[in-house]
């Protein structure tokens, strides 16, 4: 009976061994796993491409021209021209200017 004995304790002692690095294994497997898992998105975090910023707004339009001013250009140039300082060519080419044609 002692040698029954015996063979059944190792058997429980070789069993629970077993089971004990069995789990001892899958929990450093799962440290390994969750360390390299951890590496990879520091790489990936390293190599993301910068954060994409919005483009600027676009430039407000041009304000639109007064027409008091332009009529009061054009007043003068029509003074200018009739004292004789501007021709009629040049008197043309500015009202052009003025009016953007």
């Amino acid at each position: 009976m002692g040698l029954l004995r015996g063979v059944a304790r190792t058997a429980v002692v070789a069993g629970t061994a077993t089971a004990v690095s069995n789990r001892v294994s899958r929990r450093q497997a799962g440290r390994w796993a969750a360390q390299e898992e951890q590496q990879q998105q520091q790489q990936q975090a390293q190599y993301a491409p910068p954060p994409q910023y919005a483009a600027p707004p676009p430039p407000p339009p041009p304000a639109a021209p007064d027409p008091d001013a332009d009529l009061a250009r054009l007043q003068q140039l029509g003074e200018l021209r009739a004292a004789g300082v501007l021709t009629e060519q040049e008197f043309q080419a500015q009202k052009s200017r003025i009016l953007g044609l």
